[in-house]
């Protein structure tokens, strides 16, 4: 804020740059992985990823460092979409909600570390220095992924899970993608699981990634070490919670109670924390764990949404899961900054604004609504019972 002279506003929008392109590239990331395959997206993604980086960090003017930003969202999209297309080929069908819940573990670790260990590395080198280190690494995935990541197990010899249908990487028409687009809408657990998806992700990546540290320092004076601290907790609450959620499903062979619960648990955990006085850090923290894990069940909505529909409409249902898993932080974050700007007692400290606990109390009521009426929304779909429609 104080290097490129912004407010809460253009900071949340700073980092919805990211949310907005990652989302918008979803469909046509998951066209081109179909075209040439998960390892050549992903090592496209990846390079990308570092050009995006290296310009956020290097730049000293905003709207470029919204560019930067942008081009790391965009490449950002190969990740998850290139997982599940592994998962598919490499791993038995009734694996696949525990190991979309692995990943997804995996991927919160580097969430992990832009709490406390990226907050120490700031304050030792600068953000910069330590954007443009994020830079050359996000460089050597790609050259790693070129080297070890294969397409299919048959590559080396082994046995392919993926149906033969999709084993081949044949092209496919726009005609064909909007007839597959148009056809999975015409399910209504896409429907509902594409809107419930933000409730579930949006306040957890909204809160720990951009607007808990803030909050935790004004509400409770800690500093940001300590604030950063409790959003690890959370992170590391909800990376473990989504492969055992994925793996509970499995092994009950159903996915809406799961997820439902998880939905309600959570949106009564936001409630709590946010709007009962007198809570201490202590009894926080509890509850922001708890909140955390019951998040963790919307890892569910991929396996969920991709057995509503039929077996062959796979790689578009993912997309369009993963586009409403999305929509929440990229709603929220600036939606949250635009509230806050609005409740401004106008009080700066060092040239950044500082925003009061009843301010945050306004902002963040998008989340707890948006976190409700996804328990509305699952309560309707239809339990698949681990099974493809079709």
């Amino acid at each position: 804020m104080r290097d490129f002279h912004i407010g809460a506003q253009k900071l949340g929008s700073l980092s919805a740059f990211y949310f907005y392109f990652y989302v918008a590239m979803q469909i046509p990331i998951g066209i081109l992985i179909d075209r040439w395959g998960a390892k050549a997206i992903l090592v496209a993604g990846s390079i990308s990823v570092s050009l995006g980086t290296f310009l956020f960090g290097s730049t000293g003017d905003f709207g470029v460092a919204c560019l930067g930003r942008a081009i790391i969202g965009g490449a950002s999209a190969v990740g998850w979409l290139v997982l599940l297309k592994l998962a598919t080929h490499w791993f038995p069908p009734r694996r696949f909600a525990m190991l979309s819940g692995l990943g997804l573990f995996f991927g919160n670790l580097g969430a992990l570390t832009a709490q406390v260990p990226l907050r120490l590395l700031i304050e030792l080198y600068g953000w910069r220095v330590v954007v443009l280190a994020s830079a050359t690494l996000a460089f050597a995935i790609g050259l790693l992924s070129l080297v070890f990541v294969e397409n299919d197990p048959a590559a080396k010899g082994f046995f392919s899970f993926a149906p033969a249908g999709i084993r081949t990487q044949a092209p496919v028409s726009f005609r064909e993608l909007f007839g597959g687009i148009r056809k999975v809408f015409e399910y209504s657990n896409t429907w509902l699981i594409f809107l419930a998806q933000g409730g579930l992700v949006g306040p957890i990546l909204a809160f720990t990634g951009l607007w808990g540290v803030p909050y935790l320092e004004r509400r409770y004076g800690l500093t940001a070490k300590s604030a950063a601290a409790i959003c690890s907790v959370m992170i590391i609450c909800w990376a473990l919670a989504s492969p055992i959620s994925g793996s509970l499903s499995d092994r009950m062979g159903r996915r809406k109670p799961i997820y439902l619960a998880g939905a309600c648990l959570s949106t009564v955990g936001w409630l709590l924390m946010f709007y009962v006085p007198g809570l201490s850090v202590t009894l926080f923290t509890a509850v922001s764990a708890v909140t955390a894990l019951a998040c963790g069940s919307g890892v569910l909505g991929f396996a969920f949404s991709k057995e509503s529909v039929p077996a062959r409409y796979v790689g578009t249902i993912s997309g369009i899961t993963n586009i409403g898993n999305m929509l929440g932080p990229t709603l929220l974050q600036p939606v949250i900054g635009i509230l806050l700007d609005r409740h401004w007692s106008g009080k700066l400290v060092a040239g950044s604004r500082i925003y009061d606990v009843s301010a945050f109390e306004q902002a963040f009521l998008p989340m707890l609504s948006w976190s409700a009426l996804s328990c509305f929304l699952i309560t309707l779909t239809r339990e698949t019972y681990c099974e493809h429609r079709m």
